[in-house]
């Protein structure tokens, strides 16, 4: 027992020498064990890259340990079933009753409403018998399976939100607009084409078939920045193993002193900002007189792997700051970060604040987070099991390929992504050409093993940076260090990043946080520029020591106003700045920052 426990009695002599020739004579056995414990987790992770590919990234872990916490709790739970037996009567009769022959004459009906975002039936022929009863049908079956998969005794929240998940992805994929029988908008165009439709989609769908089988499925870009997209003028007057740093030339004969600074998120390329010549947040902040520079990520390979979150923030953030104060010689910069790369950006800031750098006069956050512990359905997928599968897919080859998370992004808006794409694809016909965001968005990024990792668990998984935990190169950040004046942006309907969860900047952040609400998604709400139909938003302004109200109650009382976002945003961006206007600055400065190319440079264009 002595020897278990460390015993320190000194050797008998001439031990010493023995026991370093049995250490000699161990180490190849030991160097063998090793080779051996190796082996083993290599076939350990290559089964599970193997088993996440097939499965588009997604873990079907969770799902069966979500369904046996949901499905054991619900089978322990008689008052429960009673009541979905009771409300599953109710609804058998409500439909019955509404949807009578004569319910047209019925002033009394009151049929069920789809929910604001789902369009499926909104077409007039879906308010005519039969395919009125097909509808109600559905929205009874979605209302009774949410009462099913909620408020079920025991059940882990995560759970929970795992079974309403994927109970409406199945509900999605048994929609009466996924067959010919039941869509009166399938059967009127066939009837219109005599079948010629679903002969189309018929050879849609045997083109698309022989891609799935060679695997060629990853979409390509159909337009092509420098030629299509992204055609602002500018220079790449930086370029090193991470970025390159484009500076965009001046339409102004004077511009805006405090030049501005684009971190876009690494996962996707910049041009979302500088699409066409009509919705490009770049070109309309050039022509207000701002002087713009935006870092364009390189799109990383296998031999990038070991790149973690401090080498984005250095030699990214930090690398792009020093270039643009010594090209234009400014000692203020207007930072602004869309998506993650907000919040790269926010830890930049709060480093930058720990350290007394005050280059920063404001921070713009676009759809971004600080705050993940109600990032959406997107967190679904963030678990422990989830993530393992994740790093063992990034394990062998170095990187996450853009295509490996697909299932997860499709399954997020599975209706309009999948089921909709379909129906309109194969049954109508019809195969849409890719506008411009949808190029952009088959034009996605790899992630390196390491920065892909560490973001995942410190932020999604963990949620280092708003609890305090969060380090740059072994030294704590606070957010609140960070006095800045703050503009966030978060859109009404983003399921990537939810309103909800981009309004904590407003309590998250010690300064003053001006915060916008706009109508759109992640993207669409975000390149929505002034005289586009529809748009809209709610501003509310927060100063240090004002009450902060919750997301809710302040949007159920602020009224929308029509217009862009852009419009106010660059009335605060002059008004954090110093007002003074100048001579354009230079485009690069001597060698170490000489234009090398045009925009979009090279780094966008690597696929």
């Amino acid at each position: 027992m002595k020897d278990m426990a460390g015993d320190k009695t000194p050797p008998r002599k001439g031990a010493g020498k023995a026991a370093g020739k049995s250490a000699q004579a161990d180490t190849p056995q030991a160097e063998e064990h090793s080779a051996a414990l190796a082996s083993f987790e290599r076939l350990d992770r290559l089964s599970h890259a193997l088993m996440g590919r097939a499965e588009g990234g997604l873990s079907p872990i969770s799902l069966g340990l979500a369904f046996s916490d949901w499905a054991t709790h619900l089978a322990l739970s008689p008052g429960k079933q009673a009541e979905l037996g009771w409300k599953a009567g109710r609804k058998w009769m409500h439909l019955m009753r509404e949807m009578a022959p004569h319910r047209s004459d019925d002033e009394g009906a009151q049929p069920l409403e789809p929910l604001p975002q789902d369009r499926r039936f909104s077409a007039p022929d879906w308010q005519k018998f039969p395919y009125s009863l097909y509808a109600q049908s559905f929205l009874h079956a979605q209302q009774w399976w949410h009462n099913a998969t909620t408020d079920v005794r025991g059940v882990e929240a995560r759970h929970e939100q795992m079974m309403q998940f994927y109970a409406r992805q199945w509900l999605d994929m048994a929609s009466p607009t996924n067959f010919i029988a039941t869509n009166p908008l399938v059967l009127a165009q066939t009837l219109k084409e005599g079948g010629v439709n679903l002969m189309r989609g018929a050879r849609y769908w045997g083109e698309d078939a022989v891609k799935v089988m060679t695997g060629d499925t990853k979409p390509e870009p159909t337009l092509i920045p420098g030629t299509d997209v992204a055609l602002t003028p500018g220079k790449v007057v930086l370029r090193n193993d991470l970025i390159e740093l484009l500076q965009y030339e001046p339409s102004t004969p004077k511009v805006h002193s405090v030049p501005l600074l684009i971190v876009p998120a690494w996962i996707m390329k910049y041009y979302i900002l500088d699409l066409e010549e009509t919705n490009s947040l770049i070109r309309w902040l050039v022509g207000q007189g701002f002087t713009v520079f935006a870092i364009s990520w390189k799109n990383p390979d296998e031999g990038d792997r070991d790149l973690g979150f401090d080498d984005y923030r250095e030699e990214g953030v930090m690398t792009a700051l020093d270039a643009l104060c010594e090209i234009t010689g400014a000692e203020k910069v207007h930072g602004l970060g869309y998506c993650l790369g907000g919040t790269l950006l926010s830890v930049a800031a709060a480093a930058m604040a720990r350290d007394g750098d005050d280059r920063l006069a404001s921070l713009t956050m676009l759809a971004a987070q600080v705050d993940f512990t109600e990032a959406g359905e997107l967190s679904l997928f963030t678990n422990e099991d989830q993530l393992s599968l994740i790093e063992d897919m990034m394990w062998e080859e170095g990187y996450l390929d853009k295509t490996a998370m697909a299932g997860t992004f499709t399954m997020l808006k599975s209706k309009d992504l999948i089921w909709s794409q379909a129906v309109h694809t194969y049954l109508m016909g019809e195969r849409e050409t890719d506008g411009a965001m949808a190029s952009w968005s088959h034009d996605a990024t790899r992630m390196p093993y390491k920065m892909h990792s560490q973001y995942l668990r410190r932020l999604f998984l963990d949620n280092d940076l708003a609890e305090g935990r969060m380090d740059t190169r072994g030294t704590p950040v606070f957010l609140q260090d960070i006095e800045t004046p703050v503009f966030a942006v978060a859109t009404q309907t983003d399921h990537i990043a939810p309103w909800h969860s981009v309004f904590k900047l407003t309590w998250s952040l010690p300064g003053a946080v001006t915060f916008a609400l706009v109508s759109g998604g992640h993207n669409t709400g975000i390149v929505r520029p002034p005289g586009a139909p529809r748009a809209s938003y709610r501003l509310m302004e927060h100063r240090p020591g004002m009450l902060h109200p919750s997301a809710s109650d302040w949007a159920a009382e602020c009224e929308p106003r029509e217009g862009s976002w852009w419009e106010p945003w660059a009335k605060w961006l002059r008004k954090t700045g110093d007002g003074q206007e100048i001579a354009p600055p230079p485009m690069g400065k001597g060698r170490k920052y000489r234009p090398l190319c045009d925009a979009p440079g090279s780094y966008v264009l690597t696929r």
